[in-house]
């Protein structure tokens, strides 16, 4: 590859920097507002049939007012509106796209923070257990009339099929007795098999004999601690059921020409679809016991909205009634649990049916003291404190699904509810175990009232005050109301005899305790109302009480409560070595509590607290004084390198400070007061970890230090810098993940650069010597494949050169002479500085040589106008040799046509504007030179 000579042209900064200044432009303010409304033109365009030669358009405008935030408020955006326009039934179309999903946002409101009924489910089948034997009744039908039905017509197979019902429930049946708790729930998961093979076999009938079987087990409770467990079993049937017949129905909807989004409307779905839902619902319709009825058609309760937009909430409240008809005030409330879950899956906005539900439960509650039931516990043996606890599951998932995003008003309403029947120990209960911890938390008082008041039997008070510290576990109650309420707790807590029961209570009200009555509370209160912290740390037992926290993380928490709260209420910086003794006495147990098992998010708060404690220490223009705290300060803080960073730049600040101050007084004094201020940075930096933490804490220190007129401070700087870069990782961890580090080394290698322009050489060495020092580290790094860095970091040192080639530099540092005024433009120094130049070019060329593979080929484009951008505006382009550079790097950025055609055009057309300058008539005959190429 032939040698191109470097020549860089001639710079007039001041005239450059006139020409980019923006160009004046007279405003009248009567016509012009920026709150002004802006008038628009709207251009109607009617095309016509395009086949032909001739084409005709007419066009009207309209001037009108926009606002284009005014279509935010319907959902739709002002792009698409304007689109819509030409066709008034898109239009329709996306307003009611948008109108749906608003719908949709504001139906959807079950989120993350709802639990849902699978995490119950486990704790339900845990905790209600039986060691009695139990029994099912199968119901196997007859097998009259099973003569082939395939030739029957459609009506028929309709009757037929209710036929086979009716059948079924006046069948034979058999039961099986003496069942374990384990043969029972086995027997439940092989129905729950048969539903599937029958429903994958096609047998829908038998399907829906499955689950009215399973249904009407619900019935019964013969052994009635274990109802809760078994209404698990039998609703997981039920769901699968649900599931299955929703599963189906949805697919007739689903054909090779569309599909069926989750979110539609009835009119959605298509005949066939509709026709086998209301099959579905009217062979449900003619079960003719109430306890299956209900529970298989709440379990397709979803499937209404293939029918009608009110479908699912025209059911509900029907559905809702037909408990009424249920007896048993168990078996009533796990129904209404059910539909309650059901509902909330299919239209959780409809939340007066779920209020509706409880509502119906307690006027019912009492058949629960009645006679009817009493008898059943007689003869089942089953004491009433026994019994009561059955009831919890359902009325809790009730009440969950009730209070889920309630107004704080329902809660009032449900105690005074509650208080008219008494204060039923198990519904209030279930109050304080639904309603949010805050919203307990802040009627604790009453709360406490109504427990007083109700009726141990059957459900100790005990328990109630558990629920109730669980929630203050949770939020906290009104400040004012906390001793009372703890002294009325533990008066009832204190007279347990059961031990078990003592423990139960004790550990939930010991948390409450610790929170509320604790010495660190004392300190959070003492240091929350008083900001004095001079008078404070006067205090003589202030720092001793700190001592008496045991635990070092109780101790590490006050001591960083106190951090805060200095941080956030001293006003002003300080001296005062009553503040600054004790800090540092709470700064060092923060420090000293970092081991390797710290987490880095608590390194990164510790952190940020201690270096806002060194912010705010000033000893004023006691420079002296100051570096001896950060000196101090560094060897109490070592472990934490963000403390060590902070000190550093609070270092050089200082020397930048000092210098500025003492201008002119006590040079001598100052000098080496600045050189102790470098020379601390130069001996911390290299204990931290962080390699570009370093490089550049090295580069900025090196500045400080040049601009302190210490020359050969910054030399070494700068060489500990260069130093730095073969130790450069090809990978970097940043904040949990690890990246290439090449874009970091180039960003901070281009940032060296500019500080390299104004550094003056050593006498004692050579030429531009840290440049070359620089030059062989990047020649002899590893760059990855496949890599443009080490090519884009030689343009930028290209530019350095051109730089330092000039009569006078760009900038300049206060009292430091660079090579501009050390070498005035001597030709020895130039003819170096070129070298340096054409050895530069020839690494860019040689690189760009390699791309010319066709999976490298844009980015040989990319290179090569990017070169060529850097010899017109740093090169001198008459010469003949660097002008004909610059046109063959033009066509290698054109040649396979990977070129950005907009920028080739941009770029010539700079050129062409150039040209026009005085000094720059030269470039005319280049524009012609460069040739943009079409692609075709």
């Amino acid at each position: 590859m032939a040698v191109f000579p470097w020549h860089s042209r001639n710079r007039n900064y001041k005239a450059e920097f006139a020409s980019c200044r923006l160009e004046a432009v007279p405003l009248e303010f009567g016509d012009y507002h920026p709150l002004k409304p802006i008038t628009v033109t709207e251009s109607k365009t009617k095309k016509v049939n395009r086949k032909g030669s001739t084409s005709s358009t007419s066009s009207s405008s309209s001037s009108s007012v926009v606002d284009p935030l005014s279509s935010v408020l319907d959902g739709t955006d002002p792009l698409s509106m304007f689109a819509a326009t030409a066709d008034p039934a898109a239009l329709a179309a996306a307003m009611d796209s948008s109108r749906r999903k608003r719908d949709r946002d504001d139906n959807s409101v079950v989120g993350s923070d709802f639990e849902p009924w699978t995490n119950k489910r486990g704790e339900i089948l845990a905790r209600y257990t039986t060691t009695e034997k139990l029994s099912i009744n199968l119901f196997m039908g007859s097998e009259k009339g099973k003569a082939g039905t395939a030739t029957l017509a459609m009506s028929e197979k309709v009757r037929t099929r209710l036929e086979e019902l009716d059948d079924f429930e006046e069948g034979s049946q058999k039961e099986l007795l003496n069942l374990t708790q384990q043969d029972y729930v086995n027997r439940i998961e092989e129905l729950n098999q048969s539903l599937k093979d029958a429903w994958a076999s096609d047998q829908k009938v038998k399907a829906l004999k499955i689950v009215i079987q399973c249904s009407k087990l619900l019935s019964d409770t013969s052994v009635i601690q274990f109802y809760p467990s078994k209404f698990v079993l039998i609703t997981d049937i039920l769901d699968t059921f649900g599931k299955l017949v929703y599963e189906r129905i949805f697919s007739m909807c689903v054909d090779s020409r569309s599909v069926l989004p989750d979110h539609f409307s009835p009119e959605n779905a298509n005949d066939t679809a509709k026709e086998t839902c209301l099959n579905w619902f009217f062979k449900i319709a003619s079960i003719r016991e109430l306890i299956p009825r209900f529970y298989v058609e709440a379990s397709i309760l979803k499937c209404n909205k293939f029918l009608s937009k009110t479908g699912i909430s025209e059911c509900l409240p029907r559905l809702t009634c037909m408990i009424r008809g249920i007896g048993d005030p168990l078996v009533s409330v796990y129904a209404r649990a059910y539909l309650c879950r059901v509902g909330m899956e299919v239209a959780p906005h409809l939340k007066e049916t779920l209020n509706k539900n409880f509502f119906d439960f307690l006027l019912t509650f009492k058949q629960i003291h009645g006679d009817t039931v009493q008898n059943q516990l007689v003869v089942q043996g089953v004491e009433l404190p026994s019994y009561l606890p059955l009831y919890p599951p359902a009325m809790d998932w009730i009440f969950q699904c009730i209070s889920y995003h309630a107004p704080e008003a329902l809660l009032t309403e449900m105690m005074e509810r509650c208080k008219k029947l008494g204060n039923n120990a198990l519904l209030l209960n279930s109050v304080m175990s639904a309603f949010r911890a805050e919203f307990i938390a802040t009627r604790s008082m009453d709360f406490i009232g109504m427990i007083k008041e109700c009726d141990e039997s059957g459900f100790p008070k005990h328990l109630l005050f558990r629920s109730l510290g669980l929630n203050l576990a949770l939020a906290d109650p009104p400040e004012s109301d906390r001793l009372q309420i703890l002294n009325e707790a533990w008066k009832v807590i204190t007279k347990l005899k059961n031990p078990q029961d003592y423990i139960n209570c004790a550990e939930v009200w010991v948390e409450y305790t610790c929170k509320h009555f604790t010495l660190q509370l004392i300190i959070k209160k003492v240091i929350a109302h008083f900001h004095d912290f001079s008078v404070l740390f006067s205090v003589e037992k202030f720092l001793p009480f700190l001592d008496m926290f045991q635990k070092e993380s109780v101790r590490v928490e006050v001591c960083k409560c106190i951090m805060d709260a200095f941080i956030k209420h001293q006003q002003e910086p300080t001296k005062d070595p009553v503040i600054l003794n004790a800090l540092l006495h709470v700064c060092k147990t923060m420090h000293d509590s970092v081991n390797a098992l710290t987490l880095e998010d608590e390194k990164r708060m510790l952190s940020y607290l201690i270096n806002g404690f060194i912010k705010m220490v000033s000893f004023g223009r006691d420079f002296e004084q100051q570096l001896s705290f950060y000196v101090e300060s560094r060897s109490m803080f070592c472990n934490l390198e963000p403390v060590l960073v902070q000190l550093i730049h609070s270092v050089n600040r200082l020397a930048m400070e000092t210098r500025k101050v003492m201008k002119g007084n006590h040079s001598r004094k100052t000098a080496a007061f600045v050189r102790a201020c470098v020379a601390y940075c130069f001996i911390t930096i290299p204990s931290l970890a962080g390699i570009f933490t370093r490089l550049n804490l090295y580069l900025h220190s090196g500045q400080v230090a040049l601009a302190n007129q210490c020359l050969s401070q910054a030399d070494a700087f700068f060489k500990a810098a260069i130093s730095l870069v073969p130790e450069v990782p090809k990978m970097i961890n940043i904040d949990g993940k690890m990246r290439p580090s090449e874009s970091f080394l180039l960003e901070f290698l281009c940032n060296f650069f500019s500080t390299l322009l104004i550094v003056p050489d050593h006498p004692e060495h050579g030429v531009l010597f840290l440049v070359r020092e620089l030059l062989n580290v990047i020649q002899d790094y590893t760059w990855e494949d496949n890599s443009d860095e080490k090519i884009r970091i030689y343009t930028c040192v290209l530019h350095l050169l051109s730089a330092m080639s000039q009569e006078t530099y760009l900038y300049h540092i206060d009292k430091v002479d660079s090579n501009d005024s050390l070498y005035g433009g001597d030709s020895k120094f130039l003819a170096e500085n070129n070298k340096l130049c054409e050895t530069v070019m020839a690494q860019i060329l040689e690189h760009l040589k390699t791309l010319a593979k066709d999976e490298a080929l844009k980015r040989q484009s990319s290179l090569g106008l990017s070169f060529f951008n850097s010899i017109l505006a740093h090169g001198d382009l008459r010469n003949n040799k660097l002008n004909q550079l610059s046109v063959n790097l033009w066509h290698l950025a054109q040649r396979h046509g990977c070129a950005d055609t907009r920028t080739m055009v941009k770029t010539l057309e700079y050129i062409k504007k150039q040209s026009k300058q005085p000094d720059m008539t030269h470039l005319t005959e280049l524009a012609l030179r460069l040739p943009l190429q079409t692609r075709t």
